[in-house]
């Protein structure tokens, strides 16, 4: 008698190829998602004896699913220009957390939710490094990344200047020449420091570096002096020494840190920056390396992951996204909502920045698109239908033996 259980069999496994080519195409569009093949494999065998040459006569059972593989190759990158979304080029997996729940995922379209944290689209936080002081520490626990709109980047105190400037050589003895320049204590306040240029020989000027007195605690009249000297300059108006000068301001009247400031001479090649060469004195530039205290205005994803911040005040390296790897991916459980989870089988996750070890790097404004293949899915979607039929045939082909069987002794 026919076997029923060898074309349901088929029939079983057909069906679920069919429903992983259905989940491919109704997956075409999702972010990042990862195209999966069903794979087929026999059953036991029953022995019915032997041939002439000793040889075993088996009939087969049936076939079965063995597995539902995923393929993991990168999408295709498409720009979207929003700063939160990001695509990974390459290994990798972001590291995003629900409660206490570790997942990963490839998916980037990311958003920020009411505090500011960066998740995903079901509201997972994204793992990654801390910054401080636009220094990421990759050493520590990973940390959910937080990147307010209006966040505070602390001010930085200005601990050297530099001024290029030319003092005029038809200057008469007893000449002067004012320029200034602004600086910021350690509260992130503002003050301009007034340079006086006096020309006490040929090729010697003096020089008073000046605060407001109001700023200084204990100041009288105007301006209070924090630093005075001269400086040389040779036959061709270069300046024969370029030790830098130091300026030290106590006793700041907001209550700030007491400051000490190198005033540079010379740029880094050692040529000076103050001249006395024919022509009207002036300033042409200076530069501190000071500045208040700012907020976040936006921010920008690079490929190794670290994320720089825009604020009002300049730009500073805010926190660093992380990127997990496993040993066997195949060996991943798919949790839904474009996640997955670690197993036994999969190996625990190897977490690093982007770009180290075998780890991809990142497209910021970017997402990774799904790499189901359309047109594969067609044929394939065809193959497996035909399998369904031919499995059909079967069951009514047996059916109709059946019937006859039963017919015989009638």
């Amino acid at each position: 008698m026919p076997n029923f259980s060898i074309p349901l069999s088929g029939l079983s496994a057909c069906d679920t190829a069919l429903a992983t080519i259905s989940n491919n195409l109704a997956n075409l569009n999702t972010t990042a998602y990862k195209d999966a093949t069903a794979s087929f494999q026999d059953l036991f065998y029953q022995l019915m004896g032997t041939n002439g040459a000793g040889d075993m006569m088996q009939v087969g059972g049936g076939a079965t699913v063995n597995a539902i593989s995923s393929n993991f190759k990168s999408g295709s990158v498409q720009d979207t220009g929003v700063s939160t979304d990001v695509s990974i080029t390459g290994n990798g997996f972001y590291v995003v957390q629900d409660g206490s729940n570790l997942y990963y995922t490839r998916a980037g379209n990311f958003t920020q939710d009411k505090d500011g944290y960066l998740v995903t689209a079901d509201g997972y936080k994204v793992m990654g490094y801390p910054a401080v002081g636009g220094v990421v520490n990759t050493t520590g626990g990973l940390q959910a990344i937080q990147l307010p709109m209006g966040m505070t980047n602390p001010p930085v105190q200005t601990t050297t200047m530099s001024i290029n400037a030319n003092l005029s050589s038809a200057t008469a003895t007893g000449g002067t020449y004012d320029t200034s320049i602004t600086v910021y204590d350690s509260l992130g306040t503002s003050h301009v420091l007034s340079i006086d240029f006096t020309e006490n020989s040929t090729g010697n000027w003096g020089y008073t570096v000046t605060v407001p007195s109001s700023e200084v605690t204990g100041g009288t009249g105007t301006n209070t002096t924090v630093a005075t000297g001269t400086l040389s300059f040779d036959s061709s108006g270069q300046l024969t020494s370029t030790t830098p000068i130091s300026l030290s301001i106590p006793n700041l009247a907001d209550g700030a840190a007491n400051m000490s400031i190198s005033w540079a001479l010379a740029n880094s090649s050692g040529t000076g920056l103050v001249t006395q060469v024919a022509g009207a004195s002036g300033t042409s530039a200076t530069s501190q390396n000071g500045y208040t205290s700012g907020s976040l205005n936006s921010f920008t994803i690079n490929a190794d992951g670290t994320i720089d911040g825009t604020f009002t005040n300049g730009s500073q390296v805010v926190g660093q996204m992380a990127l997990a790897n496993f040993a066997n991916l195949q060996g991943l459980s798919k949790e839904g909502n474009n996640t997955y989870a670690a197993t036994i089988n999969s190996g625990a996750a190897v977490v690093g920045a982007p770009g180290t070890s075998s780890l991809g790097t990142l497209v910021g404004g970017a997402l990774e698109l799904s790499n189901v293949d359309m047109s594969t899915e067609f044929s394939n979607l065809i193959v497996a239908e035909r399998g369904y039929q031919a499995n059909a045939k079967s069951v009514t082909t047996f059916d109709q033996i059946a019937q006859d069987t039963i017919n015989l002794i009638r």
